[in-house]
């Protein structure tokens, strides 16, 4: 399969290797929980052999069916989603995000997000007249 042109070698290998670590996430969520993967594939809408092939880190695997696992089980979504905003960026991915629990990091980006969007709706909504002197 040829690679797309926008994609880096770098990008393919990063992409590979969130797959391979959300993976070993959510079948070590699933397992903890105690969850049998036919009872996850069924919530997830996916087959039990593309559970299988999403746990073993199949680079074939689509990142929506890893965030729509990851979500299911309630984990943490920064260690798909951080990587790929490094990777938009062209900046090298810090391999702690693959490895840690990114909760309060989330929750700030969030906070982060949120508070610009209120900013500027805010700013949108205030009449030509509005001084905050």
């Amino acid at each position: 399969m040829a690679q797309p042109e926008h994609l880096a070698e770098s990008d393919l290998l990063g992409l590979r290797l969130v797959k391979k670590i959300s993976g070993e996430r959510i079948r070590e969520e699933r397992r903890r929980r105690g969850i049998k993967q036919g009872e996850l594939a069924d919530e997830m809408g996916v087959s039990l052999r593309w559970l299988r092939e999403i746990e073993a880190g199949n680079p074939g695997a689509k990142l929506d069916d890893h965030l729509n696992g990851t979500i299911r089980l309630g984990l943490s979504a920064g260690h798909i989603v951080l990587p790929i905003l490094f990777m938009a960026q062209r900046m090298p991915v810090p391999q702690t995000l693959l490895h840690t629990d990114l909760r309060p990091l989330e929750r700030a980006c969030v906070d982060l997000v949120a508070d610009a969007a209120i900013k500027s709706v805010t700013a949108e909504l205030r009449p030509s007249w509005w001084s905050e002197d």
